[in-house]
């Protein structure tokens, strides 16, 4: 079906962008999949050549869709580099990083606290999904997560087909619910451990941590998912370096 030229606001190619935005997020193009070429897109919105090619660079830019040289523009993929550079923050001291190992500790339906439902945009008391792992790296505890997501976006989602996924969790939103995690917006603080979260890092109750409270945005910037992350860090440090993730891909 032919797309409507973007409509009169705001600069062309970010009104292309945004139209290119709206058809992903309708699942026009799955995971994976090239997006037509330049030039059809070009002359499905009327718009010229540069023009089509900024808005793209845009999305690519914010890792939405990735150049292949010689081969074209494809919609990004969760795969395990994509996350460890992305949206893994965690490395050793000396700047060495790797994939943690899951570890589910409970899963369970709730009803959404204040605090969710104003990151997830929901209303108090609304149904939700809450996870709670320990994330393992050397074979050691070295994160808490407390995850919830609202039910209504992820129907179908049972302990069983969390708890046995392949690949990441963002992998798994992906491909099996069709939501594709684009960004993530996350606060740091110091915070002292409580008894639950010592207990599952193995630490002195009140041993300080680093506490990263994230929420991660689909398309649109809908929040999907709210994330607290308690963080051991005697070994460990956060470390954004995205200019680099950037470049290695």
């Amino acid at each position: 079906m032919p797309t409507a030229s973007p409509a009169p606001t705001g600069p062309l190619y970010r009104r292309v962008q945004a139209a290119l935005t709206r058809r992903l997020a309708a699942g026009a193009w799955k995971p994976g999949e090239a997006i037509p070429s330049e030039a059809a897109l070009a002359r499905e919105f009327k718009v010229s050549i540069g023009t089509l090619r900024k808005a793209v660079d845009e999305l690519a830019a914010g890792n939405i869709l990735v150049r292949q040289q010689g081969r074209g523009t494809f919609v990004a993929t969760h795969s395990e580099d994509r996350t460890l550079f992305h949206f893994f923050h965690i490395a050793r001291k000396d700047g060495a990083r790797e994939l943690p190992v899951h570890e589910l500790l409970s899963f369970r339906a709730a009803k959404a606290s204040a605090a969710e439902a104003g990151a997830l945009g929901i209303g108090a008391g609304t149904p939700v999904l809450r996870m709670e792992n320990t994330l393992k790296l050397g074979g050691k505890p070295l994160i808490f997560d407390g995850i919830v997501v609202p039910a209504a976006l992820f129907k179908g989602l049972t302990e069983a087909v969390y708890r046995t996924r392949e690949g990441t969790i963002y992998g798994l939103y992906q491909a099996r619910f069709g939501i594709n995690v684009i960004r993530i917006s996350e606060r740091l603080s110091a915070e002292s451990a409580p008894p639950a979260t010592a207990k599952a890092l193995h630490l002195p109750t009140h041993t300080p941590v680093l506490v990263v409270r994230r929420i991660a945005y689909t398309y649109n910037d809908t929040p999907v998912e709210y994330r607290v992350s308690w963080l051991d860090t005697r070994e460990h440090e956060y470390l954004s370096d995205l200019w680099k993730g950037d470049i290695r891909e």
